[in-house]
Formats: structure tokens, C-alpha cells, sequence
């Protein structure tokens, strides 16, 4: 007889493809799938997963298990979510993926709120970029993505995803107080040639968005020469002089000394937004978006 909780272990590792996804995404070691795929191969009686270089592939035999696996799978969380929906309930796992602004601006007064509500849900979050973790909801390993989308250099969707417009905010370009630009209402993008810049990583959402911001208005001599996460961090350094930045409304702090904020034009504007995916939208999920959406709305 073959046991659930082993079948549910392996329908992971053959979605996800690897021992070590598994396990963060049902948060177990890395040693307890190994034993579970282990006891099920002697329960099946053939060999289900074989080595693949330094990863696992299926053999026939466990492709072929891995197609009930998943419908098991697929069954037992629609019947968890039919429940959840039926009673409200408000518990358990609440898997949040989020870009870095957003976790320091919006979510920790969300968790907050949420856990005093609902003392029973379970939040666990991590941040990275939205192109990494949309993919994610389709596979169950987050429930919930918070992104950003920018005006100019709008984030590609998955197909089936659903998007929770929290806000839209814009961004202002900051100098040094003592910047050319600093006593200008506002500035044109197209004026913003022989800039040292600060930015998020290379390859992040708002990194990109701004060397395309600058292209689509023929600045194409942008140096970004401080890469760092933390928008206050960015702030700090424009305050001591080494450089510009795009900074949304959300992440500016109530005192920036040394430090002018102003409007670009034409306006630099973000949308937030809280993505799901059918198969994870539980009443917690629907708790999670609508707090948000109130933190969101008393923020700006």
C-alpha cells in the first residue's frame, strides 16, 4: 500500500525536479525526502527516481506513478480550498514572495495586522524579483507575489495569473542638495545625461526600468556604479554626494537631509500589486490582498 503523505513528497520532487526544491517547498530537510522517496520506492517495489549528475531524473516507472501523484495532489488541495472556502478559515501556510521596496514599505504591517487577526495563519516570506517568483504560483511553491510594475517597462504576466492593483505611486529623481538639477520643479528625463546613478541589482525589475526609462529618452551614457537593494541606503548615498537615484514615493522617509526630490518629466510612475494564481487563491490569500490593499492605501 502505497502511503499519501510518501505520494505527496514525490509528486514534489517530480514537479519540481529536484530533491532540494522539494524540501524548501514543503519544508522538510533535504535527508527526509530522500527517506520518504526511499520507503516508497520499497513500497512500490521498482526503483521510482535515479541519479541524473549532481540532480535525480524519473525512471519509467516513477514518470509513469507521477501522473497519478499529481492528480492525487491536485485533488486533495482543491478539497482543502473547497473546505477553506466553505468555513472561512483563515490558516495555516501563507508563502509570500516580494520585491525588496515592498517588504520594508508595506509588508510588515500587513503580517502584523493579519497574525493578530488571525492568529492561526502561518506567514513565511522571501523577496527576489517578480520574473522569478510569478512562475512560482503555478508551481504551489508561493501563494502570493508581490510585485511592481513600471509605467514604461510593464512586468510580463503568466498566462492565468490574476493581478491585485494595490496603488500606483511615481518616482522622483534625487540629488544632492547641492546638485545642478536641485532647484528645478521638475526635471526632463531627457536633460539626465552624465549621471552617476545608485540602483537596485543588475537584472532586477527596477534596475531595468530605469537604463530603459533613460534610453526611451536618448540617454544612453547612464553610469549605475552603486548597486544596492535598500532605497534608504540609496538615499544615504545620494545625501553624501556620490550619486542620483529613482526613488518611489513609498520608499522615501518622512526626513532625507541633503537630499532634493523631484518630479520627472514626463512623471516616472510604478504600479504594486499583489499576483495569484487560481490554484493558491485560499480565503488566507484573500485576507493577505485585502490587508494590503488598506496598508497600501493608508501609506500614499
Amino acid at each position: 500500500m502505497l502511503s499519501w503523505e510518501r505520494l505527496r513528497v514525490f509528486e514534489a520532487v517530480a514537479r519540481l525536479g529536484s530533491v532540494r526544491a522539494a524540501a524548501e517547498e514543503l519544508y522538510v530537510t533535504g535527508s527526509a525526502v530522500s527517506q520518504h522517496l526511499r520507503r516508497l520506492e520499497r513500497e512500490a517495489g521498482c526503483r521510482l527516481v535515479e541519479a541524473d549528475g549532481r540532480g535525480i531524473r524519473l525512471t519509467h516507472e516513477g514518470r509513469v506513478l507521477s501522473v497519478s501523484a499529481h492528480e492525487m495532489v491536485a485533488t486533495a488541495t482543491r478539497a482543502r480550498q473547497d473546505l477553506a472556502a466553505i468555513s472561512g478559515l483563515v490558516a495555516g501556510p501563507l508563502r509570500v514572495g516580494a520585491v525588496a521596496s515592498v517588504l520594508r514599505g508595506l509588508l510588515p504591517q500587513t503580517l502584523v495586522a493579519l497574525t493578530r487577526r488571525f492568529p492561526r495563519l502561518e506567514p513565511r516570506v522571501r523577496d527576489g524579483e517578480a520574473a522569478d517568483m510569478l512562475p512560482e504560483l503555478r508551481t504551489r511553491q508561493l501563494d502570493a507575489v508581490v510585485m511592481e510594475s513600471w509605467a514604461h517597462a510593464p512586468t510580463t504576466m503568466p498566462p492565468g495569473t490574476h493581478t491585485h492593483t494595490l496603488a500606483r505611486e511615481q518616482a522622483l529623481l534625487a540629488v544632492h542638495e547641492t546638485h545642478p538639477f536641485a532647484g528645478l520643479e521638475e526635471v526632463p528625463v531627457s536633460t539626465l545625461h552624465e549621471q552617476i546613478w545608485t540602483s537596485c541589482a543588475a537584472g532586477s525589475d527596477a534596475h531595468h526600468s530605469l537604463l530603459q526609462l533613460l534610453r526611451q529618452h536618448g540617454v544612453t551614457d547612464a553610469q549605475v556604479r552603486f548597486c544596492v537593494a535598500d532605497y534608504a541606503t540609496q538615499l544615504q548615498l545620494v545625501a553624501a554626494g556620490l550619486t542620483a537615484a529613482l526613488i518611489p514615493q513609498m520608499a522615501v522617509p518622512a526626513t532625507h537631509e541633503g537630499v532634493r526630490l523631484i518630479p520627472c518629466r514626463p512623471a516616472v510612475t510604478r504600479t504594486l500589486a499583489v499576483a495569484t494564481a487560481p490554484a493558491t487563491e485560499t480565503p488566507a490569500v484573500h485576507a493577505f490582498v485585502a490587508e494590503m490593499s488598506r496598508a497600501a492605501h493608508d501609506l500614499l
